[in-house]
C-alpha cells in the first residue's frame, strides 16, 4: 500500500442538539434475520431521525441486509465478493468459505454521498452506491479489517486491521493467542491513499471520529482500553490514553449527544470467564463514563460487538444472535 497523509481541516457546523431519555432502555425488541443467517456485528442507518433508512447490517454468509420495516423484515441489499453466489454462500456459517463468500464486519455511511463503506474481514475497504450490490474494493491486502468510520468534516475514513499476523478463521482455533500487531489506518477517498496512524494495536477495532473532527478513538479490546489520537491543534499525531474499561471494548460509535460516544463491552470476553456481562457504556470526549446499560437478560452469556444510537433507541450487535437487537426507553 501506498503511504500518503490524510488532511482533516476545520469548519464551523450548526449543530443540531438532539434530547435523548437517559432511561436505561428496560424495551427490547428483536429484528429477526432470514431464516438460517446470523453474526449481526455491526449496523448503520442512511440519513437522520425520520428521514432515516435501516438499520443495514452485516451477517455471517457475506451479505449486507437492509431493514424494510415489520411486514418485509430484512432484504439483500449489498456483498462484497465477485465470486459469491447465493446457492454457495447464503445462510452459511462456515468460515472457510470466507475468502469466497466475504464476511462484511463494519459499516459506514458518508452522511453527504450516501455511499456505504464496508470492512470486511477478507476484502478489506469497500464501497457500495445508493442502489446496493456488488461493493467496489478500495484497499486490499489486510489480515482482519474489523471497524471504520467516516470523518463527517472531510470524508476521510479511518479504520482498524486487527492483526498483521492472523486472520477471522484463526480466532475461534483450539491454541490461539491474539497478538499486538493491530493498527489505525485512514483513507483519502480524494488521492485514494492510506496512511498508518498507529501501531502496535493489541486488538484494536472501533474507530469513531469526533462530530468536530478533532480526534478518533480506538478501542484495543484485549488491553481493555480505549485510546484518543488528535487529528488537529497542539496536540495533533498524538495519542492518549482515553479510558481503562473492566471489560474487552469493540466497535465504538459516536452518540446523538454532541460529543458523546457508545462503546460495546463485554465483560470476561477475554480472557474467557464462566459468566460473560454484556453492556453499552456511554462515554463523553474527556473519557468520563456517562451511562452504562446492561444486556446481559437478553445477550446471557454473549459478547457483543456494536451499541449503534438511532433516534434514541439502541440497537445491539452480536456475531452469536439471529437477531439485530433494539433496546428503547
Amino acid at each position: 500500500m501506498a503511504a500518503s497523509f490524510c488532511y482533516p481541516f476545520v469548519a464551523f457546523l450548526s449543530v443540531f442538539c438532539i434530547s435523548v431519555t437517559k432511561g436505561q432502555y428496560s424495551n427490547f425488541n428483536k429484528l429477526e434475520l432470514p431464516q438460517g443467517v446470523g453474526g449481526p456485528e455491526s449496523a448503520a442507518f442512511r440519513g437522520v431521525l425520520v428521514f432515516s433508512e435501516g438499520p443495514f447490517t452485516t451477517v455471517t454468509d457475506g451479505r449486507i441486509l437492509k431493514w424494510q420495516g415489520p411486514n418485509v423484515g430484512f432484504v439483500d441489499f449489498a456483498y462484497t465478493s465477485p465470486q459469491r453466489t447465493k446457492q454457495f454462500c447464503d445462510g452459511t456459517t462456515d468460515r472457510e468459505k470466507g475468502p469466497i463468500c466475504g464476511r462484511p464486519l463494519a459499516l459506514s455511511f458518508d452522511p453527504v454521498t450516501g455511499r456505504l463503506y464496508i470492512a470486511d474481514a477478507f476484502f478489506g475497504l469497500l464501497v457500495v452506491g445508493l442502489q446496493g450490490g456488488l461493493a467496489t474494493q478500495l484497499v486490499g491486502g489486510f489480515k482482519l479489517l474489523n471497524g471504520l468510520d467516516v470523518d463527517l468534516l472531510t470524508g476521510n475514513i479511518y479504520f482498524s486491521d486487527a492483526s498483521l499476523v492472523y486472520d477471522i478463521r484463526n480466532v475461534t482455533q483450539p491454541g490461539f493467542r491474539p497478538d499486538s500487531t493491530g493498527r489505525l489506518l485512514c483513507y483519502n477517498p480524494h488521492n485514494k491513499q492510506v496512511t498508518t496512524l498507529l501501531s502496535g494495536l493489541f486488538g484494536g477495532g472501533g474507530p469513531a471520529v469526533s462530530n468536530d473532527g478533532t480526534f478518533v478513538l480506538v478501542a484495543e479490546l484485549n488491553r481493555k482500553r480505549i485510546l484518543k489520537y488528535w487529528l488537529v491543534g497542539s496536540k495533533a499525531n498524538t495519542t492518549e490514553v482515553l479510558l481503562d474499561l473492566d471489560g474487552n471494548p469493540n466497535k465504538i460509535k459516536r452518540a446523538e449527544r454532541f460529543g458523546e460516544f457508545w462503546v460495546a463491552v463485554s465483560a470476561g470476553f477475554l480472557p474467557p470467564a464462566s459468566s460473560i456481562v454484556p453492556k453499552g457504556v456511554r462515554i463523553n470526549s474527556k473519557g468520563v463514563v456517562l451511562q452504562t446499560v446492561l444486556f446481559e437478560a437478553h445477550y446471557f452469556n454473549k459478547s457483543i460487538t456494536l451499541v449503534q444510537e438511532q433516534d434514541g433507541k439502541l440497537y445491539v450487535g452480536c456475531r452469536n444472535t439471529t437477531f439485530l437487537g433494539v433496546y428503547s426507553n
